[in-house]
């Protein structure tokens, strides 16, 4: 098998990074990854809806796949089933948005690292991809058991 050709990817802005390190870093990590307080939910809040909008810009998967979930989540809500099963379709539909982030995030470290054909390279974005149809066909049959029973 062939690996994919990488994905045309815009470069984004690279994160600010502090001029000083955390004052409450722990001794053998990133001197500028702060451990505690309200200013390190804050920003790591900050870095997931960025990470939601670049998804949302430039991955047309996602976008597809956001485009099925919202309305399935609204009838997940009013179809006749248990809070459990309701709460499973739910986290079901989710669960295929989480991977495809990932998935996007290994698909992006790949061509940053390098745009050329390798095996490697393919296998990984291979993989990735795999886990997204795995996590769509478990989608599919949380769904079919809630349901058809």
């Amino acid at each position: 098998m062939t690996p994919r050709p990488p994905r045309p990817s815009a470069t984004p802005e690279p994160r600010p990074v502090p001029d000083e390190p955390a004052a409450d870093a722990t001794p053998g990590t990133s001197p500028f990854k702060s451990t505690s307080g309200l200013t390190r939910i804050v920003r790591a809040a900050g870095y997931s809806l960025s990470g939601l909008v670049e998804a949302w810009r430039h991955e047309h998967a996602f976008r597809q796949e956001l485009a099925i979930a919202l309305p399935l989540v609204v009838i997940a809500i009013f179809v006749d089933t248990s809070q459990p099963m309701r709460a499973l379709m739910i986290a079901s539909v989710l669960g295929v948005l989480v991977v495809e982030l990932l998935n996007s995030a290994v698909e992006a470290v790949v061509d940053r690292v390098s745009l050329d054909r390798h095996p490697l390279a393919g296998r990984a974005k291979d993989l990735g991809s795999a886990a997204v149809m795995l996590s769509i066909v478990s989608a599919a049959v949380v769904w079919g058991i809630a349901l058809f029973g």
